[in-house]
């Protein structure tokens, strides 16, 4: 860890520090004009806040630091559950204060994002419907294998082709696992069907994609009722009708006063997940509507097939836990590039 990283650690939970509490407080705390110096190059980064002159000088991070500064995941996760210190109720301050502070992409990300999506509609500029509508198929059934494979789905690549192509399922598979993945295909084929249909996010509009996802699996439909919790985590998601309506309110808001559709689309997958608005299917939700994000503005979804299943996970626990978007942001950029240069 870098000493840059170490004292945005330590300013995360300990904001209005002097330079001097800073130093007593890190492991390896670099000289004193070294501290000065990096102080101050992130305060000309927006990383850190000050407030004050000279040694009554006081530091906080900024919006962007704490939505974006960089966490080793592998060495995050090598404390157990309860060994991490964690935001364990859900932040309406991310909503209203931080995220709209913030633009999350940089300038060499978005150079790459949009170098790619010109790659993309060159792409399909290039073929015919029926050559379209074939990889989109590829890549729904990609899309639908992985996303029921992050929720414990056991059938492979080729189980899910057949089933979904030819409606035939896997021996010693359950029934659920099946109607799942048929779920996940029914609901791409709305979206492409009525690619404006989420051009706008708004609560009704999610609940229709999520009735989709849960159809015939007994999962109760629309904004939950009770409880719910997460596991591998001590994050607990609202718990009262009311407030997830009003966080799912506050969320579409957000999103839909984002002009940058990569935004857009990435915070439509943590957001949904992080509010956990239904009683089951929340992520699969999350994963259709931002790929409905994409699907809108005519750019290319994703299909998240070369995601490793825990990593993903891992990802979204950091930004429940630290409201953190750096790990899932690396991943919906790589996973962005896979599937331009994968399909079509």
């Amino acid at each position: 860890m870098s000493s840059l990283d170490e004292i945005l650690g330590f300013l995360h939970y300990n904001p209005d520090s002097t330079r001097s509490e800073i130093a007593e407080n890190l492991a390896n705390p670099p000289s004193p004009s070294s501290m000065k110096r990096l102080l101050s190059d992130a305060v000309e980064n927006g990383m850190i806040a000050i407030d004050g002159r000279g040694r009554a000088s006081r530091y906080s991070l900024t919006p962007k630091a704490h939505l974006l500064r960089t966490y080793d995941v592998d060495e995050y996760f090598k404390k157990e559950i309860d060994e991490r210190t964690v935001q364990t109720s859900f932040n309406f301050d991310l909503l209203e204060n931080l995220l709209p502070k913030v633009e999350l992409f940089s300038g060499d990300e978005m150079r790459r994002l949009d170098a790619l999506q010109r790659k993309f509609t060159e792409n399909i500029s290039k073929i015919s419907a029926d050559s379209y509508n074939a990889e989109m198929e590829r890549l729904g059934i990609d899309l639908s294998w992985k996303s029921s494979q992050i929720e414990g789905n056991t059938y492979s690549l080729l189980e899910t082709e057949r089933l979904l192509r030819e409606r035939k399922q896997a021996d010693g598979k359950s029934r659920e696992e099946a109607i799942m993945l048929l779920n996940h295909k029914e609901a791409l084929r709305f979206l492409l069907e009525n690619p404006d249909y989420l051009q706008s996010l708004s609560v009704s509009r999610i609940e229709d994609v999520h009735s989709i996802l849960v159809r015939d699996l007994n999962v109760e439909r629309n904004i939950r009722r009770s409880r719910v919790g997460i596991t591998g985590t001590n994050y607990r998601p609202l718990d009262n009708d009311f407030q997830i309506r009003k966080a799912m309110e506050l969320a579409c808001n957000l999103i839909n006063g984002r002009k940058n559709v990569f935004e857009r689309s990435m915070l439509s997958v943590l957001l949904l997940s992080y509010i956990q608005p239904f009683a089951d299917g929340n992520k699969r939700t999350s994963r259709i509507v931002g790929n409905a994000v994409l699907i809108a503005e005519k750019c290319c979804p994703l299909s998240f097939r070369s995601v490793d299943s825990l990593k993903y996970k891992e990802a979204v626990l950091v930004f429940y836990e630290q409201n953190n978007i750096s790990a899932f942001k690396k991943m919906f950029i790589d996973q962005y590039d896979f599937a331009v240069n994968t399909y079509f």
